[in-house]
């Protein structure tokens, strides 16, 4: 590849930057539209909102060949209350060399201070929160060679819509979600108490989030959470999704305080494949600037 030359981010850069977001995107994703971009590049959410209003506006650069090619995109903030640089979005299409310039580019920009790296959702996703490293094991390396290191945070979980066969419960109650605008909260109600709820996502673009499913202690070994997750996911496709994720906080190992092991096999019994496992990064304090770009 010519040598790279980062810039701002014009206007003019729009197509080609989609472009770049959507070569990485996901099973179980919806396609980065104009829409979604701008959302982006001006640091703000759907998701994780009250994070994204922490930070100061972003910047963003674009790594371009001498021809004039957009091979690159990364987005930066500070979060001025602690003093920490963040690292928000970046693609690339997974080139080592684009890959190294972008992060480079950050640390000149943040460093010394502590940088963390794809810690929240943007707009750009439904809710992909940390990189995903199986479909962007360049991105990573990259990353651990200038001295970020991961920790492993979500199992990323798709499935296709409808899923027959599932069991329904009962006397489920369907209201809007008091802290998601477009999100929908199923409850199952036992003797005037809930005993077990779900929130689900609208649909975008076709695919629908189940954002989580609990069952309360004294309700649980009943196969109720199998039966909740059915109706999630009835009440998904009804609402037109034909494709549902998930995402499983599953960082602990077996036998902690989190331990998944249940929800992990309840999901999979119910057809949910893993598609990736989503990491966070972070860079301590370094005493040495970073190399120049």
């Amino acid at each position: 590849m010519t040598r790279l030359t980062l810039r701002p981010y014009r206007a003019t850069d729009r197509t080609a930057v989609l472009a770049l977001i959507n070569a990485d995107r996901l099973p179980g994703q919806p396609e980065a539209t104009p829409g979604m971009l701008a959302q982006a590049l001006r640091g703000e959410s759907p998701v994780d909102d009250n994070w994204w209003a922490e930070l100061d506006p972003p910047t963003v650069q674009v790594a371009t060949t001498a021809d004039g090619d957009v091979v690159g995109v990364i987005s930066c903030a500070l979060r001025s209350k602690d003093d920490t640089g963040l690292i928000l979005w970046a693609h690339c299409r997974e080139n080592a060399t684009v890959a190294e310039k972008l992060i480079a580019h950050a640390l000149a920009e943040l460093a010394p201070r502590p940088v963390e790296a794809f810690q929240f959702a943007t707009a750009l996703t439904l809710g992909l929160e940390a990189l995903p490293v199986g479909h962007r094991p360049v991105t990573r390396a990259a990353l651990e060679r200038a001295g970020f290191i991961g920790e492993r945070l979500w199992r990323y979980m798709h499935a296709a819509l409808p899923r027959p066969g599932l069991p329904q419960a009962d006397n489920v109650q369907i209201a809007p979600e008091p802290e998601r605008k477009t999100a929908r909260q199923l409850q199952v109600h036992r003797d005037g108490r809930t005993v077990a709820e779900a929130v689900i996502g609208e649909p975008v673009q076709g695919i629908g989030v189940l954002w989580w499913i609990e069952v309360g202690p004294k309700a649980r070994r009943q196969g109720l959470g199998r039966a909740l997750l059915g109706s999630a996911l009835d009440t998904l496709t009804g609402l037109g999704a034909t494709e549902a994720i998930l995402y499983v906080d599953d960082d602990e190992p077996p036998g902690g305080e989190r331990d998944r092991t249940a929800a992990n096999a309840l999901y999979e019994s119910a057809g949910f494949s893993e598609v990736d496992q989503l990491w966070i990064y972070v860079r301590p304090t370094m005493t040495t600037d970073p190399a120049p770009e």
